[in-house]
């Protein structure tokens, strides 16, 4: 390197006399985050809508690559468990996300649930489906419409997990995307202008599906534009994950949901 020489200068070096105070923790709370390789967004909102001076997110990537079918997205589950066990190895957290909402479908929230648990017993898993239904039932939705990037049979075990859980499904529109690296770069205008032509006019709520769609940063425009509330992916999981931090500030500029308390049980 410049300027190095093998001439050592005799500095005395002196250890302190104490050690300093350690806190418990560098933050309060600590969100985890299992994210795809490829996942261009979720990092994105959770910085925009979830990290502050009291709470961390950190992140680990595993592997997928495309097409987004469900046979591509099942192959994710073996993963999950050193995914979720490489984030702070030995530390607990107060939350760990899996940011897939096609493939919490396929998998299933509760083998998500399990897969994860193994690595980091007893806490909180957020999903994206799991905290979308959480979110659409604590604003009162129970007719609604969904918005998906996905090709067809991609959605269909979509509208057929909303269905299961008693939604009724005015209106289903899909995209026809198999690559998520596409799904995001579909531009915030063409995601408000594609949800407005979404909505059925009978449902109380639209739904946009997919962690990689930048729906979140646009979710108070379309509302305002529709009159009716909207869930995003990683809208849920970023309110679902601040809930569970204790965080129960209203930010209706992120739109309804972010106005509404977390659902017990």
């Amino acid at each position: 390197m410049p300027g190095w020489t093998t001439e050592m200068t005799c500095a005395e070096i002196s250890l302190a006399g104490r050690k300093p105070r350690l806190d418990d923790r560098p933050l309060q709370k600590r969100i985890g985050l299992v994210i795809l390789a490829t996942d261009h967004t979720t990092e994105v909102d959770f910085q925009r809508m979830v990290a502050s001076d009291r709470i961390g997110v950190y992140v680990n990537r595993i592997p997928y690559a495309n097409p987004t079918t469900p046979e591509n997205l099942i192959r994710m589950q073996p993963v999950l468990t050193e995914g979720a066990s490489l984030i702070l190895p030995g530390e607990t957290l107060d939350a760990v996300m899996y940011s897939c909402t096609s493939a919490s479908v396929v998998i299933g929230d509760a083998r998500i649930e399990e897969a994860i648990r193994a690595a980091k017993p007893g806490v909180p898993v957020v999903t994206p489906t799991a905290a979308a239904v959480k979110g659409l039932r604590a604003i009162g939705a129970s007719r609604i419409s969904i918005l998906t990037p996905y090709a067809v049979e991609t959605s269909r075990p979509m509208a057929d997990y909303f269905a299961g859980l008693g939604f009724t499904i005015d209106r289903f529109t899909c995209l026809g995307f198999d690559d998520d690296r596409e799904m995001a770069r579909i531009a915030p205008d063409e995601i408000v202008s594609l949800a407005r032509d979404a909505i059925a006019p009978e449902s109380q709520a639209l739904f946009i599906s997919c962690t990689a769609v930048r729906a979140a940063q646009v979710v108070a425009r379309i509302e305002a534009e529709t009159g009716r509330p909207v869930v995003s992916s990683n809208l849920a999981t970023g309110w679902a994950c601040l809930r569970l931090c204790g965080e129960t500030a209203s930010r209706p500029e992120l739109g309804t949901l972010m106005t509404k308390p977390y659902p017990e049980g």
